[in-house]
């Protein structure tokens, strides 16, 4: 095998290895997220806490990936097609992080309910969390599998989880005009919604990733995005 072909396939070897890394931190932050919900929908403080702890290992997964990135662009002379792949890798660890994040900042705000002696029970934060979830999940699959059906699947259903944040919303507003003693633990409940609905967002970022790797053109692709994107600074 000529030297070009031998360096050409151990590259590829440390994409894949790269890739593998991302599936495994993103289903670590993934479980994060379902334990926070699940803490939150059921003011678990005890699973709250766990989920705080599990932040460190992320961070770590983090750091790891990125310099092992940063060593094989140094080091291999990747061709353009692999400098997108790698690039993406870098900027979708940035996005799982932050969902890591995200989990523990859910997991506090149940923490902050339970301590405001409030409830939860009056919003279906499981349904929402489902959905941002499955989104999360297929994003990095997408990127696995350079896979574009995938990422319009994961676009599709930002739309859904941006009108069930508005519904939730809107219920969270009615139980603080109907139980104005919950002012507070409502207040919490809306960030916490909040957070889940960023979840969506990351993925989103991840698979609009994804479709610049497979395209070489990036795009703002979801709706929510678009608006922002358009919005006077």
């Amino acid at each position: 095998m000529e030297a070009g072909a031998q360096h050409r396939n151990a590259l590829r070897l440390e994409i894949a290895e790269l890739e593998r890394s991302l599936w495994k931190m993103c289903a670590e932050a993934d479980e994060m997220v379902g334990q926070a919900i699940e803490s939150l929908a059921n003011l678990d403080g005890e699973l709250a806490m766990k989920v705080i702890a599990m932040d460190d290992e992320i961070d770590k997964l983090d750091i790891e990936i990125e310099t092992r990135c940063l060593r094989l662009l140094a080091l291999q002379q990747p061709m353009a097609s692999d400098l997108r792949e790698v690039g993406a890798v870098i900027k979708a660890i940035t996005d799982i992080e932050r969902v890591g994040d995200l989990a523990v900042d859910i997991a506090k705000s149940g923490l902050k309910i339970d301590k405001e002696l409030g409830s939860t029970d009056y919003v279906d934060v499981r349904l929402m969390g489902t959905l941002a979830r499955s989104m999360f999940r297929s994003s990095v699959a997408a990127f696995v599998k350079r896979d574009m059906e995938i990422v319009e699947t994961v676009i599709a259903q930002d739309d859904e989880v941006d009108d069930m944040y508005r519904t939730i919303r809107e219920q969270i507003f009615e139980r603080m005009r109907s139980q104005p003693d919950e002012v507070v633990a409502a207040s919490w409940m809306l960030l916490a919604i909040h957070h889940i609905e960023r979840v969506a967002d990351h993925s989103v970022n991840i698979a609009e990733r994804v479709a610049f790797m497979i395209t070489g053109n990036f795009e703002q692709l979801a709706r929510s995005h678009q608006a922002e994107s358009t919005e006077p600074t």
